[in-house]
């Protein structure tokens, strides 16, 4: 029997979105797995201009949704987390104290997301020489 990977998967605005949730589904079906959730505290809005720690409560609000609703799909969810604002700061410090097999980047799509302005899905798999899937997803 194949170990279990462990998954990281990041995402904040994109948390409980359709697209997000079917990637997880089908990673799945790819074999068995555990998915660790870092939701970055980016803030966006006006709250950027005035506080680039402010997303703290928003974060926290879309981690506790995602992980209710991954568990209600039965999905092996072990631990979910607000990180650092800093989204690439925030998949590292995960990746420096635990180990994954895979890394999933959930983003809004190209016109909106700030992430993908920083090509966050490339630099997350440079940081962390680990296979690195992109999901683009709607905010919910």
């Amino acid at each position: 029997m194949a170990a279990e990977a462990r998954v990281l998967v990041v995402a904040n605005r994109t948390a409980e979105s359709p697209e997000l949730l079917d990637a997880l589904r089908t990673r799945t079906l790819q074999g068995p797995c555990a998915f660790t959730l870092v939701i970055p505290s980016t803030p966006h809005g006006l709250v950027w201009a005035a506080d680039m720690h402010g997303g703290g409560e928003e974060a926290e609000q879309h981690r506790a949704a995602f992980v209710e609703e991954l568990r209600v799909e039965g999905l092996n969810v072990e631990d979910a987390k607000v990180g650092d604002p800093d989204p690439l700061a925030a998949i590292q410090d995960e990746c420096n104290f635990s180990e994954y097999d895979e890394v999933i980047v959930s983003t809004l799509p190209l016109h909106i997301s700030k992430w993908l302005r920083i090509d966050l899905p490339r630099k997350a798999k440079a940081a962390t020489g680990l296979p690195v899937t992109h999901v683009v997803g709607s905010e919910i």
